[in-house]
């Protein structure tokens, strides 16, 4: 996925916030506030708590140098008014299950064009952007946070997070089996850094249950959780009618490929099974107030129609409140 992710062809999709808050202007606006940003609003003396980031090594030089102590100095910015765009990806063993001689949805690569896709949206729109998954990765092994934080993108910079996702996509599918509900839980610990109103778009096929309570607590902070429903809508949102016929799936680990012959009978329930769990899904988005978007094919051109519908859909009365 390394040479795909990083053409420029799949295109943006506008990022509407489904609820705008009061007092808060969208977009790459410069605020008033100090914060997180790209323009620079004035220097000062060195605060405990202060990030490390922020310091100006080169003032602090100079005026260590004129005082002959050692003194820092902090740059302030002006805050971006655009929420921060955090992207949550399921690389768990069984969103990598197929091999592409199945005809089921190749889900990596799926996944990789929408992390693409949202990253170039976001940084065009003047975002901050991060991203974690729990697949391994040089700083840790399965389970351990890949954790990209949201931080002012410009210039070459662009690039290098979009290089840097692609290299890391291209590495194993190997997250734990909570992976979604631990990413979750991740985020909910950075006090501060994802702030009301911030995009949290959770890439998964969902087939793991995330409860109504989690999506519930996550809206209650303030976010705009968005899930990315990336299932094979034939083969899990629904069943083919293959009952006395010989098809090949594969095995439960995905090692090797077994021949199957399912009867009319089965192949029915599973479609009920299938269709039920999918009116399931939905229905628990519906009930805590998140819309969703469905990914059903992994070319670019269906992906980026799919996020534009989405995108669509909140510009209805019904789908957005400004």
């Amino acid at each position: 996925m390394r040479t795909t992710l990083a053409d420029a062809s799949i295109g943006t999709v506008p990022l509407l916030p489904r609820y705008r808050l009061l007092g808060s202007s969208f977009g790459g606006h410069t605020s008033f506030r100090r914060g997180i940003g790209v323009d620079v609003a004035g220097s000062r003396p060195y605060q405990p708590g202060d990030r490390f980031h922020a310091i100006d090594w080169k003032a602090s030089a100079r005026l260590s140098s004129a005082t002959g102590n050692d003194e820092f100095v902090v740059r302030d910015r002006q805050a971006e008014e655009m929420p921060r765009v955090v992207i949550l990806c399921d690389r768990r063993p069984e969103m990598a299950l197929y091999p592409p001689e199945l005809p089921w949805l190749q889900k990596p690569t799926a996944s990789a064009w929408c992390v693409r896709l949202l990253a170039t949206s976001a940084l065009t729109q003047r975002a901050l952007v991060a991203y974690l998954d729990h697949a391994s990765h040089a700083g840790g092994g399965p389970g351990e946070p890949y954790w990209q934080p949201p931080r002012a993108q410009a210039g070459t910079w662009h690039r290098e997070l979009v290089e840097t996702l692609a290299e890391h996509l291209d590495g194993p599918c190997d997250a734990p089996a909570d992976t979604v509900d631990r990413g979750l839980r991740f985020l909910g610990q950075l006090q501060g850094i994802i702030t009301p109103g911030s995009f949290v778009f959770v890439l998964s096929d969902f087939l793991t249950e995330v409860t109504t309570e989690t999506w519930g607590a996550l809206v209650g902070r303030g976010w705009d959780v968005v899930p990315v429903v990336i299932q094979d809508p034939v083969w899990e949102q629904s069943f083919p009618p293959i009952g006395g016929v010989s098809t090949t799936l594969a095995s439960a680990n995905g090692d090797e490929l077994l021949p199957v012959r399912l009867t009319r009978t089965e192949a029915d329930e599973r479609r009920k099974r299938n269709e039920a769990r999918r009116a399931a899904l939905v229905e628990a988005f519906t009930s805590v107030g998140v819309d969703h978007v469905d990914i059903g094919a992994d070319d670019p051109v269906a992906i980026h129609a799919a996020f534009m519908e989405w995108a669509n859909a909140r510009l209805l009365p019904s789908g957005r409140l400004g």
